[in-house]
C-alpha cells in the first residue's frame, strides 16, 4: 500500500515522495509523514474507506466552530487516502512528561468548551444501547478472552445490572453535545503557535456533557494530580456555566469515568488478544 500512496502523491504532482511511517492509533488507519515539500501527513484508511467521508464531514463541523485541526490538503475517497497538514510531533502528552503541562491542560479545557459548541445533529447518539455495548467489551475480551475465565449466570446478571446503573447515571447529565470520544493527551497536539490542535476526531458522536472531560482528565496514558484534576474540573464547570452542585457534577464525571474505563479495559484486552494471535500465525 506504501507504493500506491506514493503513486497517488505523484499524481498530485509531488515528485519522488519520501514517506516515513508513524505510530498510529488503535484502528485500521495507518499514518505516514511526507518529508519532502510540500510536507504533510498521509492517512491511509484504505481498509476502512467508509470512514473517510465521515472524517471529512466532522472536519468541516469543527472548522466551522473555529476549532484548530490539521487542514485537509487533498483526499481520495475511492482509495481511502487523506493528505493533511503536518502540525509537528509535539503532543500534550509530551508536555506532561516534561512536567510543564498545566498551561496546556487549561488550553485543552478551553478548547473543549468551544468544541462543545460544534453542531452535533446527525451524529450517531451516545445512547443507552451504545453505552452498554461499549461496556460489554470488557466481559467478552478481558474476562473471557484475556483471562480465560467463565462468567457464571449470577455474576453475569450482576455485571449487567451494574452496567445498566452506570449507563443511567451517564444519561442523567446534559446530553446532545458534540463528543470527540478520545479527547486525551495523545490526540491533542501543539502547533508552532503554541496552540492546541485536535486530531483523531472521526468517531465523534452526540452525547454527554462530561465524556470528553473524563477522557482528558482520567487519561489512561497519564496520571494527573488529584488537586489538578479538581481545579480543571471546576474550570470547565465555570466556563460552561453549569448551574449544579459540585457534588452532582462530580457524580456525573465519576460515573462517566467508570463507563469509559470499563470500555477501555475491553478494547485494550482485545488489542492484546489480536497481537498474540498475529504472533502465533
Amino acid at each position: 500500500m506504501h507504493a500506491e500512496l506514493k503513486g497517488w502523491l505523484e499524481w498530485l504532482g509531488i515528485e519522488e515522495p519520501i514517506l516515513h511511517s508513524l505510530c498510529g492509533d488503535a484502528s485500521s488507519r495507518r499514518y505516514y509523514r511526507l518529508e519532502n515539500p510540500p510536507k504533510g501527513i498521509l492517512m491511509d484508511a484504505s481498509d476502512v474507506k467508509e470512514s473517510v467521508p465521515i472524517f471529512i464531514g466532522v472536519s468541516w463541523r469543527l472548522m466551522d466552530t473555529k476549532i484548530r485541526i490539521p487542514i485537509i490538503k487533498s483526499y481520495e475517497l475511492n482509495k481511502g487516502f487523506i493528505f493533511l497538514e503536518d502540525v509537528g510531533s509535539t503532543h500534550v502528552f509530551d508536555k506532561y512528561n516534561e512536567g510543564n503541562a498545566s498551561a496546556y491542560y487549561e488550553k485543552a479545557i478551553k478548547t473543549l468548551v468551544n468544541m462543545q459548541e460544534t453542531p452535533s445533529q446527525g451524529l450517531e447518539p451516545y445512547d443507552a444501547n451504545f453505552l452498554l455495548e461499549e461496556m460489554n467489551l470488557m466481559p467478552q475480551w478481558y474476562i473471557k478472552e484475556h483471562l480465560g475465565k467463565t462468567i457464571e449466570c449470577v455474576e453475569g446478571r450482576t455485571l449487567l445490572g451494574s452496567f445498566a446503573l452506570i449507563s443511567k447515571e451517564v444519561l442523567s447529565q446534559p446530553q446532545g453535545l458534540f463528543v470527540h470520544r478520545d479527547y486525551h493527551s495523545r490526540n491533542l497536539m501543539i502547533d508552532s503557535d503554541d496552540e492546541i490542535v485536535v486530531i483523531d476526531f472521526q468517531d465523534a458522536r452526540e452525547g454527554a456533557l462530561t465524556y470528553d472531560l473524563v477522557s482528558l482528565l482520567r487519561d489512561v496514558y497519564v496520571e494527573l494530580d488529584a488537586q489538578e484534576i479538581q481545579r480543571l474540573i471546576l474550570l470547565f464547570k465555570e466556563l460552561k456555566g453549569i448551574d449544579v452542585e459540585d457534588e452532582t457534577f462530580m457524580r456525573w464525571f465519576d460515573f462517566t469515568g467508570l463507563q469509559r474505563h470499563i470500555k477501555i479495559l475491553g478494547i485494550f484486552a482485545r488489542l492484546s488478544v489480536f497481537v498474540m494471535v498475529k504472533r502465533l500465525i
